[in-house]
């Protein structure tokens, strides 16, 4: 197994963070990294869906595998001979502030690569998501989404 974990500390509510970050479908528009983001049935336990990132191959389909409403959020994607865990959580960081973090778990012969190929991109990538996340937080907190 071969695990990333990368985060970043942003203004906003959790709840509003949380609604953005679980809007899946929505992403294309504001994440940098996202080109598609299908979710199949309605974000719970059991949603399958598919991603395809800006530039990178194919795409794959997912499975939601644990949802904590406000807490945190799991989805797994499979790979040859293994499978990819992605683990969503929200930390309250301060007043104000909410440390979003997203863990990547190689399960499998997959864990080599990933780790020798797409490692650092992630790492140098998702700065712009979570700034992309806590720019969309922003934007429904002003257009009135729930606090």
């Amino acid at each position: 197994m071969y695990t990333i974990e990368v985060s970043s500390t942003v203004p906003g509510s959790r709840a509003v963070l949380w609604e953005a970050w679980t809007d899946m479908p929505s992403y294309p528009a504001w994440d940098p990294r996202e080109e598609q983001l299908r979710l199949d049935a309605p974000f719970a336990v059991g949603a399958t869906g598919f991603s395809k990132q800006v530039g990178r191959r194919p795409g794959s389909p997912f499975t939601a595998t644990r949802v904590h409403p406000q807490d945190r959020w799991t989805i797994e994607c499979p790979l040859p001979g293994g499978r990819l865990v992605l683990d969503h959580l929200l930390e309250t960081s301060a007043t104000d502030r909410v440390r979003p973090v997203k863990r990547y778990e190689v399960h499998g012969p997959m864990a080599i690569a990933f780790r020798l190929v797409f490692a650092r991109g992630i790492r140098a990538e998702m700065p712009r998501t979570f700034a992309a996340l806590a720019g969309e937080a922003e934007r429904r907190a002003r257009a009135g989404a729930p606090e």
